[in-house]
């Protein structure tokens, strides 16, 4: 089987190796870097930042530890972004090696569908290559939401793809929008050094379904301990730049449920503003004359075996929008569910039991439902939670902020969530990812031995918290 790909992100080269390892011919179309912006603008060059700022951090605390002798750390700005260049090119460097093993044919150029069996490749040079194929996979992503009023400068304001540029650090930042990436460059920009406020239009960080609102309570005090400012229920409007100095009001939301108070607005002044709201589809390849479907606002859409409209034709990744789930690791799980459905073993995708990794500080790592989701889904619910500070591993990390907290059902025990936040947070949720997907109870986990000391201990104390209140 001709299989083409256009798109070389997680998702694409993922289904790409795939493709390859079950003797498929694979053409894999890129128009930028590959990776995409998982590993050019996104995860990958976020979390080495993430790993300066943690160091820092650190570094600042090292008396706490006995250490002594250091002076106090600051940070060397070219030393980390010739880092976080190193690690993208040395990442960017494997991913070429792996398509060379796997025999994937590598194009760089813009890719534009016509049917299953046509795809044309459109180089920098503006020369075109015409690839025929039995199937064709769209993994093309999405691309910074141009929020009106707030058009991007790339220098005083600017979107997450210049944060990560690193050209310099503002001694004022604004930060618009308190989702994933809003926060996670907060306290990025906060531990370098910025004096930062986060301006949110809804009554909460991270205000999305999936993110219990412990953890948004969480979040938002260990946020204000570090300084952070943090706005909620407001809009940022009547921005103008005036000599490098960004000024602008913080005025009360259309999305915000709370009571109004005082309607004046905030004054804010910044030497940057960091936009982080939104994403739109990078879906400027023939979609229309192809004869494939998207939805109001241009996301593609697809049949329950990730097939667009267009026989033959197949979507997976950031492009199918937020009906779906806008992760790398989706991406990548939609692609091999593809492929497997192409080459003959079909399996469905499921989007129950998805892993969800934030790095801020603390980390948070979520699985499942939010106790709210559950309870609006009609189950009758039992929740049990342990708080980061009783684990012996905890205090001798020196890392007490957090919590674990398990969601299920109060009949069955059957896990329906699982929540933590805390020192590798990102990390100790895979335990809980496996649980759900394997459909074990609490009483599974309970008899599950964990290692003493660790951090894992603290699931297994959430979920004999919530063991004790099936009981009452």
């Amino acid at each position: 089987m001709r299989i083409t790909i256009i798109g070389g992100g997680p998702g694409g080269y993922t289904a790409a190796f795939a493709a390859a390892q079950k003797g498929c011919d694979v053409t894999l179309v890129e128009t930028e870097s590959l990776g995409g912006t998982c590993l050019n603008r996104g995860c990958i060059p976020t979390k080495t930042l993430r790993a300066s700022a943690d160091a820092l951090i650190m570094g600042a605390r090292l008396a706490e530890y006995g250490i002594t002798g250091c002076s106090a750390p600051s940070v060397d700005l070219e030393a980390v972004r010739r880092r976080k260049e190193g690690v993208i090119n040395i990442l960017k460097t494997g991913l070429e090696k792996a398509c060379a093993h796997h025999k994937v044919r590598l194009l760089a150029g813009h890719g534009r569908v016509v049917d299953a069996h046509t795809t044309v490749v459109r180089d920098a040079s503006g020369a075109e290559t015409t690839i025929a194929g039995d199937a064709v996979i769209i993994a093309t992503g999405s691309r910074t939401l141009q929020f009106p009023g707030l058009t991007f400068d790339h220098a005083c304001i600017c979107s997450s793809d210049d944060a990560l540029q690193l050209t310099r650090i503002p001694q004022r930042l604004i930060i618009v929008g308190g989702g994933v990436i809003g926060c996670e460059m907060a306290c990025i920009y906060n531990a370098f050094g910025s004096s930062v406020t986060v301006v949110e239009g809804q009554d909460r960080l991270l205000p999305m379904p999936s993110v219990d609102q412990e953890v948004s309570t969480l979040l938002n005090r260990e946020m204000r301990k570090r300084k952070i400012k943090i706005l909620l229920g407001k809009t940022l409007s009547d921005v103008r730049v005036e000599n490098g100095v960004a000024h602008g009001a913080a005025g009360p939301s259309p999305f915000s449920a709370q009571p109004a108070g005082d309607q004046t607005p905030e004054q804010l002044e910044a030497d940057m503003v960091l936009v982080t709201v939104g994403r739109v589809p990078a879906a400027d390849m023939g979609l229309a004359e192809a004869g494939i479907a998207v939805d109001r606002r241009g996301w593609i859409t697809v049949d329950d075996n990730l097939q667009t409209s267009a026989p033959g034709v197949y979507a997976i990744g950031d492009i199918l929008g937020p009906s779906r789930v806008m992760l790398a690791h989706v991406a990548a799980m939609e692609g091999l569910c593809v492929v497997d459905n192409l080459c003959g073993s079909p399996r469905p995708m499921a989007y129950d039991a998805v892993p969800s990794a934030i790095f801020t500080t603390p980390e948070i790592g979520e699985v499942g439902q939010s106790e709210a989701q559950a309870r609006e889904a009609g189950a009758r619910v039992v929740c049990g939670v342990a708080q980061m500070r009783e684990l012996g591993k905890a205090h001798a990390m020196g890392e007490l902020p957090g919590f674990f907290k398990v969601v299920a059902d109060a009949d069955s025990g059957r896990l329906l969530g699982v929540h933590i936040a805390g020192a590798h947070a990102s990390d100790l949720i895979a335990e809980a990812g496996l649980a759900m997907t394997t459909g074990a109870t609490l009483h599974d986990i309970d008899r599950t031995i964990h290692a003493h000391p660790t951090l894992a201990e603290g699931l297994q104390d959430a979920v004999r918290a919530a063991l004790r209140a099936m009981k009452n």
